[in-house]
């Protein structure tokens, strides 16, 4: 059997999502990841993965209408699993569906119209008139209007199950290959220049969003030069670290790395933290940095935003989303208890393998799989 996992852009971060998809159905079938290319090469974090894909040059209407059928063609597998109601990945798939008659799975993994509402009404009614961005609003909201049409659903959180319906697959972790004792951090700490000070670690793309400013403005409170705070994912050229250079001058920023380097900067840190807002952007989507840390034993400090209290009960520190006072106050806590800090880690580990591994994962994808595919037969 042939999976084909469709992603809308494998130049982006969303990439990231259709590879997770593709690793936890390589016991099950032959999988290829196929979809568009908004760059000249796969998402830069991703680059040095091995997967099977294939890509096309990354279009907008009216060019993308004579890429249809090329994309159509790529995606050949005897299931079609879409990565994200998108056009250019749930769009293909329900074509695939409707007019070949493949069984189709969808999976969501944030709640894609929500992330338009930031803009408030008037910014929303603009974008809801762009036609011409398969990205955007309108052909977004069909994509998820359609969601009925599929063979199965798969969500990455509690918000998107009540909202969409389907099986709850997290962005777990390959629990096997990421241990706690598989990097050794001082190198990471010498490249940081950390010392023997107490490294607090942001690892993800730095939108507003993610609570950023407010991890900044906490760690700054504390006024203390042992604790020292890296940003990782913050390309040093970009406009958002330009802004954080001139107001918090002591922060380390670090660009986009690969995904094989992920533990070994994590094994760095001192303390995890993923101060995430509560806006519509976030009510929907559960960070994957949170799995990474808990899969490499880190102490978290995070904020009680979407599942976030659910995945780290008991395991992690939690704080109200932007309360600053609250984070500084959870950060100390854990730099200056450092056995009580291991100790949130090591539960935090022992979570992951049992909830929010490959192999908790693959208990409930495999049988959905099989499901559609029995169904399809008959």
């Amino acid at each position: 059997m042939k999976i084909s996992v469709l992603c809308f852009d494998l130049g982006d971060n969303a990439a990231a999502r259709a590879i997770l998809l593709a690793r936890l159905l390589e016991p099950l079938a032959r999988v290829e990841v196929v979809g568009p290319c908004s760059t000249d090469a796969v998402w830069e974090p991703a680059r040095a993965e091995q997967f099977p894909h294939r890509t096309l040059p990354a279009r907008k209407f009216p060019r993308l209408v004579a890429a249809i059928p090329a994309l159509s063609k790529l995606a050949d597998g005897d299931l079609v699993y879409a990565s994200k109601p998108k056009l250019a990945s749930a769009g293909i798939g329900y074509l695939k569906h409707f007019a070949a008659g493949k069984p189709l799975l969808l999976d969501i993994d944030d709640w894609e119209v929500g992330f338009f509402a930031r803009s408030g009404f008037w910014g929303t009614v603009g974008r809801a008139l762009n036609l011409a961005n398969p990205a955007g609003l309108p052909w977004t909201w069909l994509m998820e209007r359609l969601s009925g049409a599929a063979d199965g659903i798969t969500v990455a959180s509690r918000f998107l199950q009540q909202r969409f319906g389907g099986t709850l697959i997290p962005h777990v972790r390959d629990t096997e290959a990421w241990r706690p004792d598989g990097a050794d951090p001082t190198i990471v700490r010498s490249r940081l220049a950390v010392g023997k000070g107490r490294l607090v670690m942001f690892l993800g793309t730095p939108r507003g969003y993610k609570g950023v400013l407010d991890l900044c403005d906490a760690v700054a409170s504390l006024r203390r030069p042992d604790v020292v705070l890296a940003l990782v994912g913050t390309e040093p050229a970009g406009g958002a670290a330009r802004e954080i250079e001139q107001r918090y001058p002591g922060v380390r920023l670090v660009g986009k790395i690969p995904f094989s380097d992920v533990p070994r900067y994590l094994a760095a840190a001192d303390v995890v933290a993923v101060p995430q807002r509560d806006t519509s952007d976030t009510r929907g989507q559960v960070p994957a940095k949170i799995f990474d840390a808990m899969a490499l034993g880190r102490p978290i400090v995070s904020t009680r935003v979407s599942m976030i209290p659910e995945i780290l009960d008991g395991c992690g520190l939690l704080v109200a989303p932007g309360d600053v006072a609250a984070l500084a106050q959870g950060i100390a806590h854990l730099v200056d208890h450092p056995d009580e800090a291991a100790a949130l880690g090591a539960r935090a580990r022992e979570r992951c393998v049992a909830q929010y591994s490959f192999a908790a994962a693959r208990r409930d994808l495999f049988p959905l799989v099989e499901r559609v595919m029995a169904a399809a037969r008959r």
